[in-house]
């Protein structure tokens, strides 16, 4: 099964792709997708939108897990990831790509065993769950297999119950 885990954000947007296998847990392809702060925000938006869907042309994900918005003060930021974060989900939607959407902390809890847990140690749980050689970077992409492994072991548990 091919999990399409997302970071959103107007500036940078994580992805990370990864895929269960009968011996454990495959990294396809993980990065971010970078808009340039000079462009106006319809231009970005289309360039968010154009490499989703290159990724999931290209990988055919089963299921996709974005981050849930969860903001406390800056109203900007939040308004240009929510806008960044609509153009996911219409990628998705459009590609027939179930989503699912979890906190930061359900992400830190699943991945690291604590919902407080700092950014150096979901890295570090992300880097020793998938195997990877090094640390993924940057933390948006880290973040985003985060997200992907969250939505594995969710729904694994959520297939015992049906």
């Amino acid at each position: 099964m091919c999990i399409l885990g997302i970071d959103p954000g107007t500036a940078t947007t994580g992805f990370g792709l990864i895929e269960e296998t009968q011996t454990g847990l495959l990294t396809l392809e993980y990065g971010i997708i970078s808009t340039p702060a000079s462009m106006p925000m319809d231009k970005r938006l289309v360039i968010l939108y154009d490499r989703l869907n290159e990724l999931i042309l290209k990988y055919h994900p089963e299921s996709c897990a974005v981050e849930r918005l969860f903001f406390r003060r800056n109203v900007t930021t939040a308004i240009s990831v929510g806008q960044a974060r609509g153009v996911i989900l219409l990628s998705l939607s459009m590609n027939n790509v179930p989503i699912a959407e979890y906190t930061p902390m359900e992400i830190k809890l699943a991945v690291a065993g604590y919902g407080g847990a700092e950014k150096k140690q979901v890295q570090f749980m992300v880097q020793s769950i998938l195997e990877l050689k090094e640390l993924p970077k940057p933390d948006d992409a880290a973040d985003a297999l985060a997200i992907a492994i969250c939505h594995l072991h969710s729904k694994r548990i959520m297939d015992l119950y049906e």
